[in-house]
C-alpha cells in the first residue's frame, strides 16, 4: 500500500525555504515563456494551495524540487503541499479521487489507467531517458532482439520499462509475452538475480538502473532515447481533470512553473543535484544525481501538439503489446487527455 502522507513542511525544511513558503505573487494575466524563468515576483494576492502527488525518491522528479527551492510555484501564485507516495502507480489514483491536484508520472504506465477513465489530463512531457536495458558484458545481448529466449528483471508486470522494450521486440515481429520471460525482481535487488544467473538482463529506471550499472560495469543495451526515441518524452506532468475543467488558472500556472522548473534544472545541473540529492538515499550522491540528470533530456519539455504526437504513438505502440484496446480511437483518446494548457 502506498505511504500517503503530507510532507509540506519535511519537504521545505529539506530544501532550505521554510522561512520563504509564503513568498510569491498573483497568477499573472500572462505568463512568461518558457525560457523565461526567474525569481518569484512580489507577492500581490493570495497563494492559491495546490497539491503535488510525488514519488519523492523517483529521480524524474527532481525538477519538483528545483521548484520549491527556486520559487517557481510562488512566481505563479501557488502555494505547494506534497502528497508522498512509495510508488509510481498511486500518484494518479490520488489525482482522480480528488488527493491531488497535480503529480508526474511515466506515460507508458499512465496511458492505459486513463484509457479506462481516470479523470486526469497530461499537460507537459518532462524528459526521456530514465529506462535502461542493461546486462553483462559477457552475456551475448547486444541488441533488444537479443532476449528472445532469454529471463529478463521487471519492477511488475505492467512496468513502463517492460512496455517499452516490448515495444521493440513486436515491432520486430516477437511475441514479447511468449518469446521473453519477464520475471519480477524489486529493482534494488535485480543486480543480484543477475549475478546469480536468474535472469540475463535488467529493464530498470533510474536511478537504479544507472547505479547498477555503473556498480557492476554493465553493457547498456539501450535506453528509451535509442533511435527514433532520442525525441520522445517518458514522463509526463499530470493534472486533475476537475482543476483543468474548473480552474484552468491555476492549471496553467502549474504547468509553466514545471516547464520553467526543467529548464532551469538542465541550465543549471550541479544545483538541481545539490537541491534534489537529500530526497533520494544517502548513499546516492549529489555527483551520482548530476551524471544521471545528464543523459536524461530536461530540455525536452514537449506540450501542445507536440506532445499529443508524442503520446499518440506510445497510444499506437502500446496497441501492438496489447495494453491498449485496438479498437481505441487514438486522436479522439489523445485530443481528450492532452489539453493545450499553456495556449488556452
Amino acid at each position: 500500500m502506498a505511504d500517503i502522507r503530507v510532507t509540506r513542511r519535511r519537504f521545505l525544511q529539506s530544501a532550505g525555504i521554510l522561512s520563504g513558503a509564503a513568498m510569491g505573487g498573483g497568477l499573472l494575466c500572462g505568463l512568461p515563456p518558457a525560457s523565461a524563468y526567474g525569481a518569484p515576483a512580489a507577492a500581490a494576492a493570495p497563494l492559491k494551495t495546490v497539491r503535488i502527488a510525488w514519488h519523492q525518491a523517483g529521480i524524474c522528479q527532481a525538477p519538483i524540487s528545483v521548484a520549491y527551492k527556486k520559487g517557481f510555484f510562488t512566481q505563479y501564485g501557488l502555494q505547494v503541499e506534497t502528497v508522498n507516495f512509495t510508488d509510481g502507480d498511486t500518484p494518479l489514483v490520488a489525482l482522480s479521487t480528488g488527493q491531488a491536484e497535480a503529480g508526474i508520472g511515466m506515460a507508458l504506465r499512465w496511458l492505459k489507467p486513463l484509457e479506462q477513465g481516470f479523470d486526469v489530463a497530461l499537460t507537459v512531457g518532462t524528459h526521456g531517458g530514465c529506462m535502461r536495458l542493461i546486462t553483462a558484458r559477457n552475456s551475448g545481448i547486444t541488441q533488444v532482439r537479443d532476449l528472445v529466449g532469454k529471463s529478463v528483471a521487471v519492477s511488475d508486470q505492467a512496468s513502463p520499462v517492460k512496455n517499452f522494450f516490448a515495444i521493440q521486440l513486436a515491432r520486430q515481429g516477437f511475441h514479447p509475452d511468449d518469446d521473453v520471460n519477464w520475471v519480477q525482481y524489486p529493482e534494488q535487488l535485480s543486480g543480484e538475480a543477475l549475478r546469480k544467473g536468474e535472469v540475463q538482463a535488467i529493464a530498470a529506471t533510474d536511478p537504479q538502473a544507472w547505479l547498477i550499472r555503473e556498480r557492476d560495469d554493465l553493457f547498456e543495451v539501450a535506453t528509451n532515447l535509442s533511435g527514433a526515441y532520442h525525441d520522445r518524452t517518458c514522463c509526463v506532468l499530470a493534472l486533475s481533470g476537475a482543476l483543468v475543467r474548473n480552474d484552468p488558472r491555476t492549471a496553467r500556472a502549474i504547468t509553466q512553473a514545471v516547464v520553467d522548473a526543467q529548464q532551469w534544472a538542465v541550465d543549471n545541473p550541479d544545483e538541481t543535484a545539490e537541491i534534489f540529492a537529500p530526497f533520494l538515499p544517502s548513499t546516492i550522491t549529489a555527483a551520482q544525481v548530476k551524471a544521471i540528470l545528464a543523459g536524461h533530456t530536461h530540455g525536452h519539455h514537449s506540450t501542445g501538439h507536440h506532445l499529443r504526437a508524442e503520446l499518440a504513438a506510445y497510444v499506437d505502440e502500446l496497441k501492438t503489446i496489447n495494453v491498449i484496446r485496438p479498437d481505441t480511437d487514438t486522436r479522439a483518446f489523445i485530443d481528450k487527455t492532452v489539453p493545450d494548457i499553456l495556449s488556452a
